[in-house]
């Protein structure tokens, strides 16, 4: 089976537990530190690799102990590493990340050798682009590499899975680049200009990205559930029903089940059913990649899933 191909960011989360999250200016009691690999790039490669397919990884650490640390935890995991550089110029990237008791997170990112990704880093990519089914990327690299990255997928003939976060505007010439976007209601919310705040809304925007030179459009809406457009069909599924604890690496564990499943020649319906399970499962566990699922895990809750639905 073809190989999925990762173009983006690694960080070494540094994760922080409290009651609720603060608001500004405001000092909280913590009760619980730990850090995990992360990296909405590295957490896509974990999240396609656990669930049975060769992941190559295209991204750059720093010359110290969290590179290190996060080359060994992607190795582990069963990804390639060898389009990851060790850059001696400058530090890892970093996410410090405030956990909530509701799941609810919100993060600072220090993109360290991740804003170091040039064309040196796309040459790299292109050498792995032939013969590759899909290639992921996200927005926590220079927005211009992505768009080289991109135009050289689509030389390649390969199709481009973007998501565009953290939330920002994106240049119109990538728009056509991308054969799925997958942004949350946050990040749709800053593509399209208006509130993306439930199905008729995401429908909008979704359209409105379709309009823009996007294939599909796929709108996470977080415990409400997701809305797909391709070029033949709308739908919505309502979102999985577990018990939260942290949502950190929910849709980049979304992406890289929903990347498998087309590789796997699954339809847009039951790719969109993977994304949306392995981002419920995900939630279940703290920490970004440790919370992504391998396959036999992933299986059996699909199976319970359709189980029930069926019951």
């Amino acid at each position: 089976m073809k190989p999925i191909i990762v173009f983006g960011s690694i960080n070494m989360d540094l994760v922080t537990k409290t009651p609720r999250l603060p608001i500004a200016g405001e000092t909280l009691q913590g009760y619980e530190f730990f850090t995990a690999a992360g990296g909405k790039g590295a957490n896509q490669a974990v999240a396609a690799a656990r669930l049975g397919i060769s992941t190559h990884m295209v991204g750059r650490l720093g010359d110290d102990d969290f590179g290190r640390q996060l080359l060994s935890s992607l190795q582990v995991a069963g990804v390639h590493t060898d389009g990851v550089v060790i850059d001696k110029a400058t530090s890892s990237g970093v996410a410090v990340i405030a956990v909530d008791d509701a799941g609810e997170n919100n993060i600072i990112i220090i993109a360290g050798a991740n804003g170091r990704l040039g064309e040196a880093d796309v040459e790299r990519l292109k050498s792995l682009l032939p013969g590759a089914a899909a290639l992921l990327m996200q927005l926590e690299i220079p927005l211009p590499v992505v768009l080289l990255a991109a135009q050289a997928a689509k030389l390649s003939g390969i199709p481009v899975i973007l998501d565009p976060a953290p939330a920002q505007d994106i240049p119109t010439e990538l728009y056509p680049l991308v054969d799925v976007i997958t942004p949350n209601q946050l990040e749709a919310s800053q593509l399209v200009g208006f509130p993306v705040d439930g199905q008729e809304t995401a429908a909008n925007a979704a359209k409105v990205l379709r309009e823009r030179g996007v294939s599909t459009a796929i709108i996470k809406l977080g415990a409400e559930g997701v809305l797909c457009a391709t070029e033949s069909e709308t739908f919505f599924l309502p979102a999985f029903s577990v018990e939260s604890v942290d949502t950190v690496a929910a849709g980049d564990a979304f992406n890289g089940a929903l990347a498998v499943a087309l590789v796997e020649g699954l339809t847009w319906q039951q790719a969109v059913v993977w994304g949306a399970a392995a981002g419920a499962i995900s939630t279940t566990k703290v920490g970004a990649q440790p919370s992504l699922p391998d396959r036999q895990t992933f299986d059996a809750f699909v199976k319970y899933c359709h189980a029930s639905l069926s019951a």
